[in-house]
């Protein structure tokens, strides 16, 4: 497969770009080799400036539930930027999203957009602050929730790719407010909690791990986290960023029937548009400004068109909730199907799914949290990564990130990733 056409777009793009790319991860510096430069995308697959395509196992890194370039998201957009790209000024289509995002997460009243997943990560530490009146908070170890200084303590996704222990520019102040505990590990944070009575103002998770490979949480894992939460007047906050809207109509906190006091949100509510979210209880929410004194704003939060992109895609998952059984279902199908041909080979591996969220691991050790996804073969993950991608297969490029499906995929795109993986354990291992 030739990448001329790349080759060259990266050479002329770290010119002007640090590290040729505007998201580390797209770097392939973890697994080698030159980033691919894409020129469309429509249904399932990717197409490149060489004009190579590509099976998608990325999905935009989660918002393409429908796939790339849906119809009526197009449509959409096309229909409101007609009338502005922005106003700076309310919009009634602020109101229609908002409420939907209500009416879609049970405990959820009130939610503040934002324009992405950092921001409303970052908003929504500030906030229960605000409300808690303290200042430390708990985040698990290869846990991301974008590159805010208190989420690069520890963190995942590129952070872990590049195995960067210390972020330069967090200053000792942030990391002594910020505490990290052991994802799966109950004792580890009541222990914390102990230790810190009085003084932690939130615990924030991804209830299903994305940027550590997809890691799921053992059974009572979370549910000890809502009742220390609710003993310790902490206030819980999920990541939902990656899970929300993706899972389940009502996220991971109606797939796993645990309510938390905030939710964040990105990808999904954006339909591949910038955009982030984060909403929760009255009582915590009315902190926010104008409400209350906790601050934050954002000139474009709401921007029209990533209202309408996200909203046209919620109505979307709302009108047919068989989606999600539909995304789970080809899911289990890729699952067990790389389960079949990586049994033959006598390789130690692991495959953790969770929904349409998957990851591959070759260790012997099941994967739990970030410790174990860390001592998984990353250069034999590498290498299957190289050769599916020269022929047509686009996983996320380093062994830490979760591949995400997009319903657009057919049986015969999983049949055809399933037998080149195939070939590549025939031919390599």
């Amino acid at each position: 497969m030739s990448i001329r056409k790349s080759e060259r777009l990266f050479k002329n793009a770290q010119k002007y770009i640090p590290g040729g790319v505007n998201s580390p991860v797209r770097a392939f510096k973890s697994v080698g080799g030159t980033p691919v430069f894409m020129k469309k995308a429509k249904g399932a697959y990717l197409y490149d400036a060489d004009g190579n395509k590509y099976i998608d196992y990325i999905a935009s890194w989660g918002p393409m539930i429908l796939g790339h370039a849906f119809p009526p998201v197009v449509k959409a957009i096309r229909k409101y930027a007609n009338l502005s790209t922005s106003y700076g000024t309310p919009t009634e289509l602020e109101v229609k999203m908002a409420r939907l995002i209500t009416e879609m997460v049970p405990n959820v009243d009130l939610v503040r957009m934002v324009s992405s997943g950092t921001e409303a990560c970052m908003s929504a530490i500030r906030l229960a602050r605000g409300y808690t009146g303290r200042n430390k908070i708990i985040k698990f170890e290869g846990h991301y929730h974008g590159h805010a200084d208190s989420f690069l303590v520890k963190a995942g996704s590129g952070v872990a790719t590049f195995d960067i222990q210390q972020v330069p520019g967090v200053t000792p102040g942030v990391y002594a407010d910020t505490l990290v505990a052991v994802y799966n590990d109950t004792e580890g944070v009541s222990e914390l909690v102990r230790r810190h009575k009085g003084e932690i103002a939130a615990i924030i998770v991804e209830p299903v791990a994305g940027n550590m490979g997809c890691v799921l949480p053992k059974p009572g894992f979370l549910e000890h986290l809502r009742q220390l939460c609710t003993d310790e007047d902490i206030v819980l906050i999920f990541d939902e960023v990656m899970t929300g809207f993706r899972l389940a109509a009502g996220g991971a906190q109606e797939k796993l029937g645990i309510d938390a006091d905030l939710v964040t949100y990105g990808k999904v509510i954006g339909g591949g548009l910038p955009v982030g979210a984060f909403g929760g209880r009255k009582k915590i929410m009315q902190h926010i400004a104008p409400l209350g004194s906790v601050y934050q704003a954002g000139t474009l939060s709401g921007n029209p068109l990533a209202m309408i992109a996200g909203y046209t895609v919620l109505s979307e998952l709302r009108k047919h909730p068989e989606i999600f059984e539909e995304l789970n279902q080809k899911t289990a199908y890729l699952r067990n199907g790389i389960d079949e041909v990586l049994s033959k080979t006598g390789r130690d591996y692991r495959i953790n799914r969770f929904g349409s969220m998957i990851s591959i691991h070759f260790s012997s050790e099941d994967i739990n949290d970030f410790s174990s996804a860390s001592r998984s073969d990353i250069p034999l993950f590498n290498k299957m990564f190289h050769y599916l991608l020269e022929r047509g297969i686009y996983l996320p490029p380093s062994a830490y990130e979760s591949w995400f499906l997009n319903n657009a995929i057919n049986y015969a795109d999983l049949d055809e990733t399933i037998g080149k993986i195939a070939d590549f354990c025939k031919s390599e291992l």
